[in-house]
């Protein structure tokens, strides 16, 4: 083996097995939730996983959904985001390899002799060189540890994405979900106030007999346009209803889904196996994002450190020269070569280094927050929609009862009002109460669909392809 073979493999092997990590040992932060979730049935598995499409039962949302991960605008820029860490990564990567840089050079000149306005000497000269500019050999971990922050950026973003799909999707079925409740309030207003109308000519008719008086005529009279006002507010609302769904989606509804939109029956359906342990939410993206985060900063610690530390740097190059261009590739040439190894020791930097690590220990903090806050959050998510899921089936229930009833009781007082048994004030209530039932019972649907969505938000993940990062 030459002196030059020996030197390289001793540096290979220093750069390979010398290097000290000086970022902190890391440990996960225990969740600070109760080892159990809220009403959970200990006879049932753990949850398993969950994707929207197990939840979306209609396939008119279904299409909805898959073009609005397609087109809109919000989660465009979240994947640009994740572009830009992976960039970022590849960036960070090269600080383990050497940078090489060629150059060359021709030069062409004469000379002339001044006592002779005829002499003159001609020259020319070529080289070419090809070097290695300041290797820094990672003895301290500084390189590594800034990888693998990168490395950890990117991978959260990529969370980050994925938490972003998933709230859209919960996004654009909630939305859906208004607008089917406000559609089916927009109908029971305008079928109250057709009603109403109805009534009001029965109450005229009885008036202009002289057996209803003009209180009962203008109560009924107040009752029409009681319920066209709500008709109209609740048109308002359809309107403003699509025009989210048309922003969630990024473009126009398609006639025909827009069309079928209703909130009966129910577009999404979700009967999950909550169990016991409260793991499951460790599973969620932005959880992973969090966690993801603070090892970019668990990195960035042991970054800093090494910056107390000497760096120590290689420089190199070889490098030809010849009477012309032709010359190198003949053989009639000269050559060189030069290593030059240089050493940079910190002294002082007016507290420079320290900052740097103390920002570094500060973010770290903050991380950890962060991500017990992301735990905590997941956890009153899951624990507020389980708390509802007990009750909702109970309430809807007793909703349906109550419309019925108050639907027969109606009917009875107007059959009443129009034998003369009677006065106009006892229909009043009863389509009042009637009315409100109904709208009762729109509103527990809604919000068992609402209560589903928030349960998906909470548990769900997101499958699609396995994310590959740059290859080293």
């Amino acid at each position: 083996m030459t002196r030059h073979h020996y030197l390289a493999a001793s540096l290979s092997a220093l750069v390979l097995t010398g290097c000290v990590n000086m970022a902190p040992e890391y440990e996960r932060p225990v969740a600070p939730v109760p080892a159990e979730l809220p009403v959970a049935d200990p006879s049932q598995e753990g949850a398993s996983t969950l994707t929207w499409q197990q939840v979306v039962q209609s396939e008119e949302l279904q299409e909805l959904i898959a073009l609005s991960l397609e087109q809109n605008r919000d989660l465009r820029t979240v994947a640009a985001t994740v572009e830009v860490a992976r960039a970022n990564l590849i960036t960070a990567r090269s600080g383990f390899w050497p940078s090489f840089n060629g150059s060359g050079n021709a030069q062409i000149g004469d000379t002339f002799d001044d006592s002779s306005a005829y002499s003159s000497a001609f020259s020319d000269s070529t080289s070419a060189q090809i070097g290695v500019s300041a290797w820094e050999l990672d003895f301290f971990g500084r390189i590594r540890n800034t990888n693998d922050a990168a490395l950890q950026t990117y991978l959260a973003s990529v969370e980050g994405e994925r938490a972003t799909k998933i709230s859209l999707v919960a996004s654009v079925a909630e939305a859906w979900l208004q607008l089917g409740a406000d559609k089916e309030l927009l109908r029971l207003a305008q079928q109250t106030a057709e009603s109403q109308k109805e009534s009001l000519e029965l109450t005229q008719a009885l008036f202009d007999a002289g057996t209803a008086s003009e209180i009962d005529l203008r109560r009924a009279s107040a009752s029409v346009a009681s319920a066209q006002a709500q008709a109209a507010t609740f048109e308002a609302n359809v309107r403003r209803d699509i025009n989210t769904l048309r922003y969630l989606v990024g473009t126009d509804l398609p006639p025909a889904i827009e069309a079928s939109v209703a909130l009966s029956p129910s577009p999404v359906q979700l009967n999950l196996p909550v169990g016991q342990s409260s793991a499951v939410l460790l599973r969620r993206p932005d959880v992973i994002q969090a966690e993801r985060t603070l090892l970019a900063a668990n990195a960035n610690i042991g970054a800093a450190r090494a910056a107390y530390f000497p760096s120590v740097s290689l420089s190199g190059g070889v490098g030809v020269a010849g009477g012309d261009i032709s010359d190198l590739f003949e053989g009639d040439y000269a050559s060189g070569w030069t290593f030059t190894p240089s050493v940079s020791i910190p002294i002082f930097d007016f507290g420079a280094r320290q900052g740097n690590l103390d920002a570094a220990r500060a973010n770290a903090d903050a991380a950890i927050a962060t991500y017990e806050g992301a735990i905590q959050q997941a956890f009153r998510e899951v624990a507020n929609a389980l708390a509802v899921s007990e009750t909702i089936s109970r309430r809807l229930d007793a909703l349906e009862q109550l419309a019925e009833d108050t639907s027969v009781t109606l009917n009875l007082s107007q059959e009443r009002f129009k034998s003369g048994l009677d006065d106009y004030l006892t229909v009043l209530d009863a389509q009042r109460e009637s009315y409100d039932a109904q709208q009762q019972l729109i509103q527990a649907n809604l919000d068992h669909g609402l209560n589903s969505l928030a349960l998906f938000r909470a548990l769900a993940v997101w499958e699609e392809p396995a994310e590959t990062t740059p290859r080293e």
